[in-house]
């Protein structure tokens, strides 16, 4: 049985509500983090560490997240849901597009290794033409898949929406993704999402996180 499906069947028999105290934690994750940031309903700029914290929405959060695990000077990451309506939303709610989220990864960085810029350029690489596409990423479709970048400073924002001018020169259509302010908090998913590439995914075929690795990702393991 694969990873995803053990952890579905499993999901079944538990509370709907995500047991945010039980979500993996450093040095691998910002999940536990982040759980305890949403519950007390902040938006923090830095974490409990001091590092630069950054939130971006590609497509499918798994392989964004592994592509972000992939560059140095990011810290952690963890995947969850952004920029809806509903508190504590599970991963079937947004999936059916009844919370007004999206899928990203939210992630700790230091700017004395990696720049807010570069992460920026990072993910519109990942991106692709997903950025020309309205609510799609690849096979991806619907209000849950849209792109964005969601800023929690006016430098973050300054920074990001030179990078979409910057991005749009390479396409002859306008580009649809966010580029906006943080509205609410960040929701981390469920504790069987995060790191889900990295841990083997859907085939239980682990895929490297290693700083530096180029190695293609595979979307579902």
């Amino acid at each position: 049985m694969s990873v995803f499906s053990a952890a579905g069947a499993l999901w079944t028999t538990r509370s709907k509500e995500i047991p945010y105290a039980e979500l993996p934690g450093l040095p691998q994750s910002f999940a536990l983090e982040a759980g305890k940031n949403a519950l007390a309903g902040t938006t923090p700029v830095k974490s409990a560490d001091g590092y630069a914290i950054a939130t971006f929405a590609a497509g499918c959060f798994w392989g964004v997240e592994l592509e972000f695990q992939r560059l140095p000077g990011v810290i952690a990451t963890s995947v969850g849901y952004v920029q809806g309506h509903k508190q504590k939303p599970t991963y079937e709610e947004v999936s059916a597009a009844t919370s007004g989220h999206t899928e990203a990864v939210q992630l700790i960085y230091d700017p004395g290794v990696i720049s807010y810029a570069r992460l920026c350029e990072a993910f519109w690489a990942r991106l692709g033409d997903g950025a020309v596409r309205y609510q799609q990423v690849g096979n991806d479709r619907g209000p849950q898949y849209r792109s964005g970048i969601y800023t929690t400073t006016s430098a973050q924002l300054d920074v990001a929406r030179k990078s979409l001018v910057d991005a749009q020169k390479k396409f002859a259509s306008p580009i649809q993704t966010e580029v906006e302010p943080m509205r609410g908090v960040y929701w981390p998913a469920e504790a069987y999402h995060q790191r889900y590439l990295e841990l083997g995914g859907r085939f239980n075929s682990p895929q490297s996180a290693a700083k530096g690795d180029t190695t293609p990702i595979r979307c579902y393991g």
